[in-house]
């Protein structure tokens, strides 16, 4: 331990509380750590207690810990491309100089941290953990005595104290950075076990808690994109002190005081009373995580309530095939209003009900981790798998997307297709690049990958509960204490057979919970070789209950149809098209796949094409690609022409294949449709 507990003995006396309650010391250790929540039906496990084995998941951990973390922190390090980590030695005296980068900068780098966190939980490089401990002792310098740390303000002080201040531009983000400080802090501390950069998180909240009992509206006014909701309680959760649940609870009322509060932000109706998803997805997103959080701990049925009408909006009205939102760049809320005045302008931004263009899709990469975030925390307090269905879909195609399959290259806004000649000017290249000038994606989208193991298994009063499939071991423990290690073998998510095997069973009786996604109609279950009575329901968790011995063997089928999907009526850019997915995973067509002659918008899918899975290990890292007929038109010219008579055109049979939506752009430049015309 690098250090003790500011507060060890309330620390302690929680910890006895929770032990003498029965809640497992096993599982106090989680990415959220809901060993102790009241209101939730799913724990975390340990960040420790899942590894992944090989295959799909293991691929991508080991591609986060040698690849993708590596480069991030050369960007973020070198004072030439971001000056990221430059800003705190700035910030501590440490070097002369200005802020560089947008003002939430910090918090992208605390993502990174966080990211370089959970991998050393997992591998135990001493480098990252040497690299870890050089960094926090830099952020200790910044902060100041008084727990302020927001390095844009405190090097602007260092300058020209008379013009710089706190909280006094809620566009600022200063509660955001701390946010991620907080949220970092607490997987530092349950990877490393040092106390150091969690010392810092407390300091920081130390400081937004008497900033809150000063003046609850000043804070809430600069609550944009509230990471710090989630931060807070996180740091509650781990050392226990009641100060932080108040002001978590305290900042979600205090909302409703918020002074000219916009759509953008979710402030302009009171929090309890929506029922739609409005505004700049970011900010919602985080905004729902933190609200699930304050329920998870709190029982406010009226949080959940609105809670479970906005997640209704998003997965029936606002959300793309890929799991992405966030359609719009820019918009207006309340759109269509009869009281024109109240309309403000929005970007980044969820639209109108089914309001889903393909081409100019936004979809920034922060809104897909926040997604991921918001169901993650929704699923634990339900324990209804709708939530799962909704993370895996935004994890496998959403967030898989955002980086390059060689780890270097990123994507801002992730669209469903992409076309030539677009007459529209973009704010974000339509190519991942190396770095961005916003640079919040990347390590948020790395974070999320690398974290995956922390999704994939959860605990209840009755048993484990099995969320993501991938090769991998699970040693945890039950609520009562007692070892549980089980194995799982498969080759998902190209192939629909997984193997479980109980390596360790307690010796009493206790469930395991599988995820049956939705996509999965006629799943089949045998145990030891013997069917279950009971048949599997899609979009559920099938319960097997019994007492289990040491070396019992499961194995759950899912079938891998391929799957030609209609979008809602409403849904205008996908009318009279087809979106194709296998398991998981959405694919799409890209141009590197076609012929010369052949454009993408020219390709249309026969209402009866069966397309047959491949996998091919030599192409995009390996993937099982489509491959099937198609309907091919000539080309037409389409110059100073916007309408014209329908006439017969000739139409081609040709084979066309299809690849992972996540894997698409890692050939050159390329057009891509997710949604192809049916015929």
């Amino acid at each position: 331990m690098a250090g003790h507990m500011r507060k060890p003995v309330f620390f302690l006396l929680v910890v006895a509380v929770c032990l003498a309650n029965g809640i497992s010391n096993g599982a106090d250790k989680g990415i959220t750590n809901t060993s102790a929540s009241p209101s939730v039906t799913l724990r975390s496990v340990d960040i420790d207690a899942v590894q992944w084995t090989d295959g799909f998941w293991a691929d991508r951990f080991e591609w986060c810990h040698k690849v993708v973390i590596p480069n991030m922190w050369r960007l973020l390090d070198d004072p030439q491309i971001s000056g990221a980590f430059e800003n705190f030695r700035v910030a501590a005296g440490m070097e002369q100089g200005r802020h560089r980068g947008p003002k939430w900068h910090d918090g992208d780098f605390y993502k990174w941290l966080e990211a370089a966190a959970f991998v050393y939980a997992l591998t135990r490089d001493d480098e990252l953990d040497r690299r870890m401990d050089q960094i926090i002792e830099v952020i200790g310098k910044a902060q100041r005595e008084d727990g302020y740390i927001h390095t844009p303000v405190i090097i602007a002080q260092r300058r020209q104290p008379s013009e710089a201040g706190e909280f006094r531009n809620r566009l600022d983000f200063e509660t955001y950075n701390m946010g991620h400080l907080m949220t970092c802090a607490c997987t530092h501390y349950r990877a490393t076990g040092k106390t150091s950069l969690l010392r810092i998180a407390e300091k920081a909240a130390d400081f937004l808690y008497k900033t809150y009992k000063k003046s609850p509206r000043n804070l809430a006014n600069n609550s944009i994109c509230p990471s710090h909701y989630m931060g807070i309680v996180e740091l509650y959760r781990t050392v226990g002190d009641a100060r932080y649940l108040e002001l978590a609870k305290g900042l979600i009322d205090a909302r409703d005081l918020v002074e000219q509060g916009t759509d953008h932000n979710q402030d302009r109706i009171p929090f309890r009373q929506q029922d739609q998803a409005v505004g700049h997805a970011v900010r919602a997103n985080y905004l729902y995580a933190g609200a699930a959080d304050v329920y998870a701990e709190t029982g406010d049925k009226s949080l959940l309530g609105a809670l479970e009408k906005v997640w209704s909006d998003v997965a029936y009205r606002k959300m793309y095939v890929t799991g992405a939102t966030g359609a719009l760049y820019d918009g207006a809320s309340p759109d269509g209003s009869e009281a024109h005045s109240a309309i403000q302008l929005v970007h980044q931004a969820y639209g109108r009900a089914y309001q889903l263009p393909n081409v100019t899709a936004y979809n920034e990469s922060c809104a897909s981790v926040g997604f991921v975030l918001w169901n993650w925390r929704m699923l634990a307090i339900t324990g209804e798998a709708r939530f799962a269905d909704l993370l895996e879909t935004a994890l496998y195609n959403a967030v898989l997307a955002t980086v390059s399959l060689d780890g270097i290259k990123f994507f801002y806004t992730n669209p469903l297709a992409r076309v030539k000649g677009l007459p529209i000017e973009l704010r974000w290249s339509r190519n991942r690049e190396p770095y961005i000038s916003c640079f919040c994606c990347p390590p948020n989208s790395v974070r999320t990958i690398a974290e995956a193991s922390a999704y994939a298994y959860g605990i209840s009063d009755r048993g484990v509960w099995i969320t993501l499939y991938g090769s991998s071991v699970l040693d945890t423990h039950l609520g009562s204490g007692e070892t549980i290690r089980l194995r799982q073998r498969t080759q998902y998510p190209w192939e629909g057979t997984i193997d479980i095997t109980l390596e360790n069973a307690p010796k009493r009786e206790f469930s395991l919970f599988l995820r049956i996604p939705g996509w999965a109609e006629t799943a089949h279950v045998t145990v030891n070789g013997n069917a279950l009575a009971d048949n599997p329901e899609s979009g559920q968790y099938f319960e097997i209950r019994r007492s289990w011995s040491t070396g019992d063997q499961i194995e759950l089928v899912l079938p891998m149809a391929v799957q030609l999907l209609e979008a809602h009526p409403l849904v205008e850019p996908a009318r009279n098209q087809t979106a194709v997915r296998r398991g998981p995973l959405v694919y799409c067509l890209e141009s590197t796949d076609l012929p010369d002659d052949v454009e993408v918008t020219n390709v249309a899918i026969p209402s009866g094409a069966r397309f047959q899975s491949r996998f091919v290990r030599e192409l995009l890292g390996g993937v099982a690609v489509l491959e099937g007929k198609a309907h091919v038109l000539a080309q037409r010219d389409w110059n100073k022409t916007l309408y014209r008579r329908v006439s017969a055109q000739e139409i081609q049979i040709r084979e066309i294949r299809l690849i992972p939506y996540y894997a698409w752009g890692n050939r050159g430049e390329s057009e891509m449709a997710v949604w192809i015309p049916l015929r």
